[in-house]
């Protein structure tokens, strides 16, 4: 195997194992957002699509924080202040 063979294959290996780490958190953060459009609309009722869509669009840990305000909002805009 040539060097540069060597080093394509090295590229391709590093390139799969980044593909998967960020394939796993792009699916736990969707897990996280559908979870916390579940207990929203348990708790509030019907979720406006620009709530629902600012949830699918946010961070793991904006979404945690949201989650953990479930507990103690009492109105949706509470959760999001």
């Amino acid at each position: 195997m040539t060097t540069a063979e060597r080093l394509e294959a090295k590229g391709r290996a590093e390139g799969r194992t980044e593909g998967r780490a960020e394939g796993r958190t792009e699916g736990r953060a969707e897990g996280r957002a559908e979870a916390l459009l579940e207990l929203l609309t348990m708790r509030f009722g019907p979720v406006p699509a620009s709530v629902a869509e600012r949830v699918r669009n946010s961070s793991i840990d904006q979404l945690q924080q949201w989650t953990a305000r479930i507990l103690t909002a009492e109105t949706l805009a509470k959760i999001f202040e």
